[in-house]
């Protein structure tokens, strides 16, 4: 029933988009609480509602210094890149590398994104999938599918306007699981809290601080303050997932609002999630599981009564269907403009900018429905890599292969003078490359947060070194 309810809904929220601009823009009017809260929903979702109990169940609270370093990345974005975004009313953030680089740097760097996306968020449906499994006894592929199918529907009906709104109402609906779960755990606990407090402090559960240097180690304070905050660089300057809903606002004030907003909203989000993940450890007494991102899951199935365990297996959903929803809308926008638009515009078919709006709402929901079935292909593949991985850091490693390079690419377009659009290209792509060797060869030795800052730094480098001419000035 909440699936379909939400279904219906999304789609009637927003009928009747005439052209590509409100399809995938709202019409820039979309209001700045309404987009924090989608940004928040669209990052975390499942990851949060299921993975952060685990980590926090096989681990201690030390994540949470990666969300300190969140706030910082998104305080650097709002100063140097949202007022580039907004003074030349873009429409995809790989615009901006066009306006210095050109549309081959602009179509590299779309190409990059999208398939970041497809790896990652088909991640994030397999892990929704769990649960689904769990309640209905179906196959995780039946599962799998029927997630896709419902929020595709939605989506592909009502566009940024749809997508965000629901969002919006999804988080809600999610934090209130979160604080039910909290307040189940301690009443079932001999002393309530205090007790599951007690027994976590003497495991060493609560420790939220790790001085270490030790580069492995993916929980300490230097890798959450800086690889935490260009993590949040790479995912909210450089991904036009989050960039296409701060394009949404009405103005850079209110896109600041959200996005900064955002990040408080984030960190109190996983300081929730933690303590329900402290409290699970307390129930099942540390026994040990197949997947991390199944024992948030099957105690909701397993333990709670009959009604609340509804109202969180709907938050579960929730938190799936949010993410999905935002990645197929933001996969469709930059097919249709960083690719299909930017070809047309290129062969000189503008002359009726109303028309081209409708032909880019046209290419828009066909590409919906080609990445829909790509996410929920990827998200079957993964089924047999999934044991002993928690997914938000399969997803949140997937994404920062790449998003150094990304980052470091718009680092380039906008403070260099040097970087010339080979170099630029050839930055990004040495970038990504060195990290992903980083990932293969030395993984136990460089933990997933550093790998964005390696990336980027990689990236400037290389961008700077081959540049060869004085740049000409950017547009933005």
């Amino acid at each position: 029933m909440y699936l379909g309810g939400v279904t219906a809904w999304g789609a009637w929220l927003g009928r009747g988009a005439r052209g590509g601009e409100e399809y995938f823009l709202g019409r820039r009017d979309l209001p700045w609480l309404v987009v924090l809260l989608s940004v928040v929903a669209t990052e975390t979702s499942t990851l949060t509602f299921l993975s952060i109990p685990g980590i926090a169940y096989g681990g201690s609270l030390a994540f949470l210094q990666i969300a300190a370093g969140y706030m910082l990345g998104r305080i650097a974005v709002a100063a140097w890149l949202l007022p580039a975004y907004h003074a030349g009313r873009l429409r995809t953030a790989y615009e901006l590398l066009e306006a210095r680089f050109g549309p081959e740097t602009r179509r590299f760097t779309s190409a990059i994104f999208m398939v970041t996306r497809l790896l990652a968020d088909s991640v994030r449906l397999f892990a929704t999938a769990i649960p689904l499994t769990l309640v209905t006894g179906w196959p995780l592929i039946t599962s799998v599918l029927v997630i896709g199918a419902l929020t595709f529907i939605y989506t592909f009906i009502g566009g940024i306007r749809a997508v965000v709104w629901v969002d919006a109402s999804q988080m809600v609906l999610y934090l209130a699981g979160g604080l039910i779960a909290l307040v189940v755990l301690g009443q079932a606990a001999p002393d309530g809290w205090p007790d599951i407090l007690a027994r976590a402090a003497e495991a060493g559960k609560l420790t939220a601080i790790d001085t270490s240097l030790d580069f492995g180690r993916p929980y300490t304070l230097w890798a959450g303050l800086l690889g935490g905050a260009f993590l949040s660089m790479g995912s909210h300057g450089a991904d036009q997932l989050i960039v296409q809903r701060l394009l949404a606002c009405r103005d850079l004030a209110a896109s600041r609002r959200a996005l900064v907003g955002s990040g408080i909203a984030v960190f109190l989000q996983f300081f929730l999630f933690l303590f329900v993940g402290l409290g699970l450890w307390a129930w099942y007494d540390g026994a040990a599981f197949a997947r991390s991102d199944e024992i948030f899951a099957r105690f909701i199935v397993e333990a709670l009564p009959a009604g609340v365990r509804g109202l969180l297996i709907a938050c579960v959903f929730a938190a799936a269907m949010s993410t999905l929803s935002s990645s197929i809308n933001a996969l469709s926008s930059t097919t249709a403009y960083d690719f299909w638009g930017r070809t047309r515009a290129g062969a000189g078919n503008r002359a009726d900018a109303a028309a081209d709006e409708r032909r880019i709402l046209r290419v828009g929901k066909i590409a919906a429905a080609v990445w829909t079935v790509l996410l929920v292909a990827a998200a079957i593949g993964f089924i047999p890599l999934s044991e002993g991985n928690a997914a938000v850091e399969v997803a949140l490693g997937i994404a920062s292969l790449v998003y150094g390079g990304l980052l470091g690419g718009f680092a380039l377009a906008r403070f260099s003078r040097r970087a010339t659009s080979g170099s630029a290209r050839l930055g990004i792509a040495v970038g990504i490359a060195s990290v992903t060797c980083v990932w293969v060869f030395a993984r136990a030795a460089v933990a997933w947060p550093w790998f964005v800052l390696i990336g980027a730094a990689v990236t400037v480098a290389v961008g700077l070194l081959g540049g060869r001419r004085r740049a000409p000035d950017a547009r933005y």
